[in-house]
């Protein structure tokens, strides 16, 4: 579901697999539609840094991601303009689930945050990391 101008599921599926970074790495939308966005990726031994917990670097990835879809799926393209996160605990876990909600969409900003939560063996999640973004809107 869509609302506005905003993109549905379908089309940020395909924004995602269009994106190198989001298909290098295995990111996948999951869900989408009125101003939220829930994406995952399986852990990966070579997104590590050096004490073996997902590099903070992709985290950053993960919750950017996650807002920017939040975003669109309101209001189309958007891009950052402010970026933040906080890493609660390491991220370790057999996959990742992200999770965008859009808080406010205006004309010429909108504010977005995501949680990161890393699944165990068991599939129960622990949050990981959030992160705030404000984004804006991309003509076009």
């Amino acid at each position: 579901m869509t609302t506005g101008a905003g993109f549905d599921l379908e089309r940020l599926i395909a924004t995602n697999a269009s994106a190198a970074f989001n298909r290098l790495v295995g990111i996948e939308v999951i869900s989408a539609g009125a101003g939220a966005v829930e994406l995952r990726m399986p852990w990966r031994d070579d997104l590590t840094q050096y004490a073996g917990h997902l590099h903070a670097g992709m985290i950053a990835a993960l919750l950017d991601t996650a807002c920017g879809f939040a975003a669109a799926s309101v209001v189309g393209s958007v891009t950052a303009s402010h970026f933040s996160m906080n890493c609660l605990k390491p991220a370790v876990g057999r996959g990742f689930i992200a999770r965008g909600t859009t808080l406010r969409a205006g004309r010429r900003q909108i504010f977005a945050r995501a949680e990161l939560f890393a699944e165990n063996e068991q599939g129960e999640a622990s949050l990981v990391a959030t992160g705030e973004t404000v984004l804006v809107p991309l003509a076009g």
